[in-house]
Parts: structure tokens; C-alpha cells; sequence
């Protein structure tokens, strides 16, 4: 923010005047969530008109049905909700469901939402770009049930309870399905990383991935880690393992929220206004 310029509305300070019948502050509020929307949309229903589909309607559902929402949950939480809907409508609808894989050259022929980075090599960059190409095939292949527990927790970076809440499910299960889309991530994109695992995991090592896994979500005690971290030191293959998993989870992290196309962005802005004319 810049020397004099006005604080950033909050959320839920937007979403007050929204409710008070503020056109613009309902009109920013769509705005600022929008990208996060179609992100979310691309990772559930892994097609771009699907995605332009599922922003628009989610949109135009909070703006039909703002005045009533009573902020009992988040912003985040009732739009993901919303848009989780409609993405689940998109893929009964699927004649191409289950859906099918693409190649990884595929993807890096496809993806145009990474432009190269200067700072990188041209060895470092196909390597950069090789590696997003399979974390997203990565979260693609799993079962539908895994990948929204990922994308919500792991890259738009929900809490459990509020992923729980956004899929109607409870927390334990949010965690369970959370463990097991995290490991079968990290098999996939962990060998890319560049992480040494010293040898092949000897009998009566634990399952580190997983371990390190329901730490991450409280459910590791204290005595538990303790003995998770001496047995670390000495291990180099659990070690690596668990070091691969770190990174993979730092790279859905850092997942950027995708430019909408400008030819999404007039339709949806065309809708919201037809709307609001007429009400």
C-alpha cells in the first residue's frame, strides 16, 4: 500500500455493505475472489470452458443469494462451496468422466500459465516446467474425493475444518483423504525433485510421507515426533523421503491462481451486470 492510499476492504466489511445493497462493494468482492474460483474450477473439472462455467454461476449465485447469507462461515468457505457444486453437476454430466490423463508433454505444450522465468537457465526451466506439469498430472489421477481435499488444503489453503465444511464431510475424514492424495502426489512428483533418498527403506522404517503427513495436521504427539526426528538423523532414505514430501507441498502452495481470459472475464461481467440491472 502506498503513502496515503486508502486500507483494502476486508471480506467481511465488503460483504456487510453488500448485504446493505452496495453494488460496488458486491462488485469488488466478486472480483477479488474470482481467480481463486476459476483456479479451483480448472483443478476439479480440468477443462477451461467447464471452469469459465463454474466461475460465472458461482458468481451469480452469491450475488443472487448475498443478502441472505448470514457469515456463519467464511467468504472463501461459502464461495468454494458453491463453486464445489457446480463442478460436481459438470462431472455427472461428463460424457469424458472418468477423465482421462494427459501425456506430460502434453501439459507443457498446453500450459501457457508459467511464462519462462529470466532468472532460470534453459535447463532450469524445462526442468521447472517439467516438474509443474507433473504435480498437476499428479493431481489430476487422483479419485476426485482425494483431489478436493488437496486443492482446498494444500493450495487454496483452507484450514481442515473449513475444507471439512465446504465438502459436508468431518474433519477426521478430511484429514484421512488428505493423508492419502498427499503421499500419492509426492510418488509421483517426489523422484523430479532432485532429492537423494539414500537407499531403499529397510524393514521396520515408518512410513515417513504419511507420518510427516499427520503432523502437519496435529495428530502426531510430541513423543511420537521426538522419535520421528532421531530416527531422521539416522536415516537417509526416510530423510529424503520426507524432505521430497516438504517440497512437493511447497510447490501446491506456491500454485498461482491463473489469469481468467479476458473473453471469461466480459461473459461473467456481462451476466453479474444483466443481473443487477434487473434486480
Amino acid at each position: 500500500m502506498t503513502r496515503g492510499q486508502a486500507p483494502e476492504a476486508s471480506d467481511d466489511a465488503l460483504l456487510a455493505r453488500a448485504r446493505g445493497g452496495d453494488r460496488a462493494a458486491l462488485e469488488a468482492l466478486l472480483v477479488r475472489h474470482q481467480p481463486r474460483v476459476y483456479r479451483f474450477g480448472m483443478k476439479m473439472c480440468r477443462d477451461p470452458e467447464d471452469a469459465s462455467d463454474v466461475l460465472q454461476e458461482t458468481l451469480l449465485t452469491m450475488a443472487r443469494t448475498v443478502r441472505d447469507f448470514r457469515g456463519a462461515s467464511s467468504v472463501s468457505t461459502w464461495l468454494y462451496t458453491i463453486a464445489r457444486s457446480f463442478c460436481i453437476k459438470k462431472r455427472r454430466r461428463s460424457k469424458f468422466a472418468p477423465e482421462a490423463l494427459e501425456s506430460l508433454e502434453g501439459e507443457l505444450e498446453r500450459d501457457g500459465s508459467h511464462p519462462p522465468d529470466p532468472a532460470r537457465g534453459p535447463e532450469e526451466e524445462l526442468a521447472g516446467r517439467q516438474i509443474e506439469a507433473a504435480l498437476e498430472a499428479a493431481i489430476s489421477a487422483l479419485e476426485p474425493m482425494n483431489r478436493e481435499v488437496l486443492v482446498l488444503r494444500d493450495i487454496e489453503g483452507l484450514t481442515a475444518p473449513e475444507a471439512a465444511e465446504v465438502l459436508g464431510i468431518g474433519v477426521d475424514a478430511v484429514k484421512s483423504r488428505l493423508h492419502r492424495a498427499r503421499v500419492a502426489v509426492r510418488n509421483q512428483v517426489g523422484p523430479l525433485l532432485g532429492v537423494r533418498e539414500a537407499a531403499p527403506r529397510v524393514e521396520g522404517c515408518p512410513d515417513v510421507p504419511l507420518m510427516f503427513s499427520r503432523y502437519l495436521e496435529g495428530e502426531i504427539s510430541p513423543d511420537v515426533c521426538a522419535r520421528m526426528e532421531r530416527h531422521l538423523e539416522g536415516c537417509g532414505s526416510c530423510r529424503g523421503a520426507c524432505e521430497s514430501l516438504k517440497r512437493t507441498l511447497a510447490l501446491c502452495r506456491a500454485t498461482p491462481a491463473p489469469q481468467v481470459p479476458d473473453d471469461v472475464l466480459r461473459a461473467v461481467r456481462e451476466a453479474l451486470r444483466t443481473y443487477l440491472d434487473a434486480s
